[in-house]
């Protein structure tokens, strides 16, 4: 139970709460861009397009390049999404590892001391 609130403490937490509105707002963004896509946005584009100068032909043509140019974006958000969720993820790995040093080296330390203790021990029990 120690070795977690100990781990807890090493993580930089002012840093991970001043990234969480970023990472918040770009995931609520995401899940909106998604949500919304559920509709087709090209046969929308088609029906919007009474213009009489253009053919199906053009219209599906700009439908589909607006539904790529946002498909697009969205992947753009995604990528900078997941770096952000990623560089949280290395500040945490750097603590636990951190913490694995200390640990080894609290067991080192402890061995140390209980073997001087044992020394000391049979020292006290031969002056008897």
């Amino acid at each position: 139970m120690a070795v977690w609130l100990t781990a807890l403490k090493l993580v930089p937490w002012g840093d991970v709460i001043e990234a969480t509105p970023q990472i918040l707002n770009a995931a609520k963004k995401l899940m909106g861009k998604t949500r919304a896509g559920g509709a087709d946005p090209a046969a929308g584009a088609l029906a919007n397009a009474g213009d009489a100068a253009a053919t199906p032909v053009e219209a599906q043509i700009q439908a589909l390049t607006q539904r790529v140019a946002q498909l697009e974006q969205e992947q753009r958000d995604s990528a900078a999404l997941i770096e952000s969720l990623a560089e949280q993820n290395a500040v945490v790995v750097r603590a636990v590892e951190a913490l694995r040093k200390r640990s080894q080296r609290l067991s080192v330390a402890m061995w140390v001391l209980g073997m001087a203790c044992a020394a000391l021990g049979v020292w006290v029990l031969r002056q008897a």
